[in-house]
């Protein structure tokens, strides 16, 4: 009995797991002592965290003997499952605002929006944008597939099995919130930026033919949306202490053996990652904007990104991080990204699925052509309309991908690979982002009302050090 109890409610059964929440902790004092004692930057005290979580989780690993199925032994599992507490109870808190957040955004900055503004060419830009960004990133992913030939060679057994596929029709429409209480719930950011924008519209209406009804509304929505950002700012705040517990959470978890197996593709993707995020930098330049500064102002953002694994997690640091430090427009930053972490996501539904498909096409041998490489590169672009931007869509990118070029019966060779999920969703995750960024400042380059001098004033990247200090 009181074995089960340490075990199955406490999950403090063994000795090193009790050694190793010591150690968290430590490592938490040590996170406390710089950021609110020594003051040090924000950022920078992020890269710690998250370096001391890389290596606190290769020292578990190395404590456990290296197991195969890491989960099977004990003090990793509870240690994992204590460590999950504050890394994933960080990433839900932070889900908790998005709903609210983007209704609010969206709809606050509608009705303060100035008359004549065109928020269809916003659209239309950001659709354009999007879609071509993630053409490239399937691009890339399909040539490096086959540069590196990956998969040749490998076994053609698995036991994976493929989600269902809906037609982009039911996609697309789907995309719409019938019920607006299920798009909360399901997280449809898309369809939560319609409601709004649709309700924004119409309470500026009111405001116009009626003022006596529209500034009492209008002054509870802004300050409405004033406390969510403050909120967004207290649990941000947390996120140097999260960001250790995360990372080591993911390494602990993965076995040493299974990386090996498909260490091939892990190395192609986070080429594919890189190469990617270079073109992004290129995008920029080619736009006018110098990438420097956006590099210096975003790396917190990036860094969650990379550990949270969650683009919707990440939302409420991209809205703030575009409008904030890098001068963009506050209805831009807020639809751009809301927009992003549904539909053309560049690493979970750009580089991933069209890499898996040259993966797959070597494992079965089949012929790799033109019609296959365009096949490819369409479906992996309009598929990513409906990927849903939360930790785990890797099953679904999957599938989307192989159904769109008839590789449905061979889904499970792709078994190894979502095995070892969690550490390239990492650099799938952080391009999904760093994607929203870029594609936002483009596009509020574009419709004109991107903010050049905010965007170059250093001064803004240490805001929330100052505000915090």
């Amino acid at each position: 009995m009181g074995n089960a109890f340490l075990q199955n409610f406490l999950m403090i059964s063994d000795v090193k797991t009790i050694l190793f929440l010591i150690v968290l902790a430590a490592l938490f004092y040590l996170i406390h002592v710089l950021y609110r004692k020594k003051h040090m930057d924000f950022a920078a005290v992020v890269m710690i965290g998250t370096g001391i979580g890389l290596v606190l989780g290769l020292v578990i690993q190395v404590v456990a003997g290296f197991p195969d199925n890491p989960m099977e032994v004990t003090f990793v599992s509870e240690t994992t499952t204590w460590y999950s507490l504050f890394g994933n109870g960080f990433i839900d808190l932070i889900k908790m605002l998005v709903v609210p957040l983007v209704m609010v955004s969206i709809t606050q900055v509608i009705i303060n929006m100035q008359e004549g503004r065109n928020m269809g060419r916003l659209v239309k830009v950001t659709i354009i944008t999007t879609m071509t960004m993630v053409a490239i990133a399937a691009v890339v992913g399909v040539v490096l597939g086959m540069v590196f030939n990956i998969g040749a060679g490998g076994v053609a057994e698995g036991t994976a099995e493929i989600k269902e596929v809906s037609s982009i029709v039911s996609t697309l429409r789907g995309l719409i919130p019938a019920n607006i209480v299920t798009g909360m719930v399901n997280s449809n950011i898309i369809g939560l930026v319609i409601f709004s924008a649709v309700f924004g519209y119409a309470a500026w209406w009111v405001g116009k033919e009626f003022p006596q009804f529209g500034e009492p509304m209008f002054n509870v929505i802004n300050g409405f949306h004033k406390t969510m950002i403050n909120m967004a700012n207290l649990i941000l705040d947390y996120m140097p202490f999260a960001v250790m517990a995360l990372l080591a959470n993911t390494i602990a978890q993965r076995g040493v053996a299974s990386i090996i197996e498909v260490g091939k593709f892990i190395i192609v993707l986070y080429l594919a990652v890189a190469i990617q995020f270079v073109i992004q930098l290129a995008a920029l330049a080619v736009h006018g904007i110098n990438p420097v500064f956006y590099l210096k102002k975003s790396v917190e953002c990036m860094l969650l990104a990379f550990t949270s694994r969650s683009s919707v997690g990440c939302l409420p640091m991209t809205i703030e991080t575009l409008n904030k430090r890098l001068g963009v427009d506050e209805g831009t930053a807020s639809f751009v990204a809301g927009f992003g972490t549904t539909a053309g996501m560049q690493g979970c539904a750009g580089v991933f699925p069209s890499l898996l498909i040259i993966y797959v096409a070597n494992v079965t041998g089949t012929p790799i052509d033109v019609t296959l490489i365009v096949m490819t590169i369409i479906v992996v672009t309009i598929g990513s309309l409906g990927i849903a931007g939360i930790p785990g869509t890797a099953t679904m990118a999957a599938s989307v991908g192989l159904s769109g070029v008839g590789m449905a019966s061979s889904f499970a060779m792709v078994s190894p690979i979502l095995a070892i999920d969690p550490l390239i969703d990492m650099g799938r995750t952080w391009l999904n982002v760093t994607g929203s960024i870029v594609n936002a400042l483009i596009v509020d380059k574009r419709v004109g009302t991107f903010d050049a001098k905010a965007y170059q004033d250093m001064s803004l990247k240490q805001e929330k050090s100052k505000s915090k200090g």
